[in-house]
């Protein structure tokens, strides 16, 4: 799996929210603090606004904020939100596209370690990597 620019972009957006839930942000104001394209995150943040994990405000004072408890909000959440499933071979996800799945040494191997990408995603929350900041 490729964790691309994007969700990298997204990840630091979605901590910078958590700093304070009840805080609304501009795009420009988060751009400018996490060092991100203020173009390129006017993007990500509508995907974000669009799976629920944040919030937009309309008004004068308007921006974004948090829509969730960071503790709900995992890597796995921003990841596929930014770039659609997370996964290490497409038959670790849908053994029905693969012939030769039954019968492929490597396939288990596959399905482990898409437990545990899956796994350390899940378990990886905002909550948890703003604690470190």
């Amino acid at each position: 799996m490729l964790v691309t620019r994007e969700t990298d972009y997204a990840v630091r957006c979605m901590l910078y929210l958590a700093r304070d839930e009840n805080q609304v942000s501009s795009v420009d104001e988060v751009a400018r603090r996490m060092r991100i394209p203020r173009s390129f995150l006017a993007k990500i943040i509508q995907r974000l606004v669009r799976v629920g994990v944040v919030e937009s405000i309309r008004g004068r004072n308007g921006g974004f904020r948090i829509a969730k408890k960071p503790s709900d909000i995992s890597l796995l959440d921003i990841t596929e939100a930014i770039q659609g499933p997370a996964y290490i071979n497409f038959c670790a996800v849908n053994s029905r596209k693969c012939r030769i799945c039954s019968t492929c040494l490597v396939h288990p191997i596959w399905i482990e370690l898409q437990k545990a990408l899956d796994g350390t995603l899940r378990a990886q929350t905002i909550d948890r990597l703003a604690v470190g900041n």
